[in-house]
């Protein structure tokens, strides 16, 4: 991932517009990565993750906090990167075609707002360099919530 992703999501997202827009934009940049099959966010409301704005195949609607990847990230407000979805113990598996996971939570006034998800359809396609960039987003991002 390169710093141009978040370049191009400051272009694209502010306070001002609706949260949707901003995200759906945001996605859509994130959509730009090699070697990936979905990206999107998961909004919070209380202990509960509902499906945001996202590119790739339709998604898991509803997943509660410390439940699969997305779930457990917010819980423990930490960025997790799986390199086998499948040696992930409790993985929600909302597409058979993902073999490995980043999600990077989003953090406003101290309490999860967000997720950011991406997947790719090959093992270990994440990296700490993609962790870093990703965080770097989410920081970004906080300020449209």
């Amino acid at each position: 991932m390169k710093n141009l992703l978040l370049e191009q999501i400051k272009s694209l997202t502010r306070r001002e517009l609706p949260l949707v827009t901003s995200l759906s934009n945001a996605s859509a940049v994130l959509n730009q990565l090699e070697n990936i099959n979905w990206c999107g966010f998961y909004i919070a409301e209380g202990e509960t993750l509902y499906l945001g704005p996202f590119q790739g195949d339709p998604a898991c609607t509803v997943i509660p906090f410390g439940k699969g990847v997305c779930g457990t990230a917010a819980k423990e407000r930490r960025s997790i990167i799986v390199d086998d979805v499948n040696k992930f113990e409790g993985h929600i598996a909302c597409s058979s075609l993902s073999k490995s996971e980043i999600v990077v939570p989003i953090i406003k006034d101290n309490k999860v707002v967000a997720v950011i998800d991406v997947d790719s359809p090959i093992y270990s396609r994440f990296t700490k360099k993609d962790e870093k960039t990703l965080q770097e987003i989410a920081v970004f991002l906080s300020n449209v919530f």
